[in-house]
Order: structure tokens, then sequence, then C-alpha cells
């Protein structure tokens, strides 16, 4: 914790071997809204930063804190804050904008848009400044927003690997020197 916020930060001295997580202990949540603040910035000259939020995931190495699953990515950078991506799995899922069908046999179908482009969904993001992230996760549909705009809605009728429940961590990424920060996490259940 450093002012009121959970932080993460590696150094050249301190790197992250490989991408590690806080995991959140309490329960593996289905179906719900969690909203919260973050702060992401390079921690060099590099320009580097990327962190998300792991929800529906399970621990694939204990020994390292690793999870795999969907996640809220976000970055410094201007391309993938907001995008859906699945950790150690499918990969990119959705891009900012986009509105997509995974169909039963994994094939990603771009079916409509959000309502914005990925130009103004990045217009949207202040960064190195605080943002927040909205997730809304309900049988196979999941909803993604940053300050309120909408940027991924996804529909996975994968049914093997639909994640349907299962952990919400915080992600620290590997490689260039980073910091990032999470506050005023706030998860509601949903029926």
């Amino acid at each position: 914790m450093r002012d009121g916020a959970i932080t993460g930060e590696t150094s050249k001295e301190h790197p992250a071997k490989e991408n590690t997580f806080l995991i959140w202990t309490n329960g593996a949540p289905g179906d719900f809204e969690l909203r919260c603040s973050f702060l992401i910035r390079p921690g060099d000259d590099k320009g580097f930063s990327n962190s998300g939020i792991q929800y529906r995931s399970r621990v694939v190495k204990p020994s390292y804190w690793v999870v795999s699953g969907y996640q809220a990515d976000m970055e410094a950078g201007k391309t993938y804050t907001g995008i859906l991506y699945e950790e150690k799995a499918r990969g990119i899922l959705a891009k900012r904008g986009e509105k997509v069908v995974i169909e039963p046999d994994g094939k990603i179908n771009v079916v409509g848009s959000t309502g914005r482009t990925a130009k103004e969904v990045e217009a949207s993001v202040k960064h190195g400044e605080w943002n927040t992230y909205e997730i809304i996760a309900k049988g196979n549909h999941l909803i993604q927003k940053i300050n309120g705009e909408v940027t991924v809605d996804v529909t996975d009728e994968q049914e093997e690997k639909a994640a349907k429940s299962g952990i919400i961590a915080l992600q620290i990424h590997a490689g260039a020197p980073m910091f990032v920060q999470f506050k005023d996490i706030r998860i509601k259940m949903l029926k």
C-alpha cells in the first residue's frame, strides 16, 4: 500500500521474473460488477507499463502467483487499455470499440461496435492520471468500461473455454520497470 492504494512497482534492480498477480482470496465470483480506480505509469524512459484486472480466472502457478483467464487490460501506451485479453489462454478476445461473439468453435466474430471507435475510447483515457475501470460479467456476457465509456462488449459462446466464475487478481507485468496503483475497489455480486 502506498497513499491508500494497492501499489505494484518493478525496477531494474527488482524486476518481475514473469507476469505475477495479487490474488483476492475471498471468493470466486460468477456474475458481478466490479469498479475501481487505477493509475499506471512507466518506470523508465522506454514508456512501457502494462497491467490488468483478472476476473473469472484460475491460479496456474501458485509458487509465483500466476493466473490465467479474462483480463481487463491497461497500459501506459495507447493501444491496450480497455481490451479484453485472456492471459495464458486465447489471447486478445476483443479490441477497443468492438462488440464480439466468440463462436462455439472459438472463432472471434466482430458483430458490431460499442458505439465508440478505438480512437474515441483512447481519447477518454487519462494517461498518467487516475482512471476508472468497470467490469460487468453476467452469464457469458462481459462488458468493460473505462471512465464510463464501454470499451468492449463480448459474448463468449465457446462453452469449454468460457469461464463462468473464478478468482479476481491484479497484475504486474514482467519487462521494463513499471508502476501501477489500484484503489476504491468495489464488487457487487449479481443474482
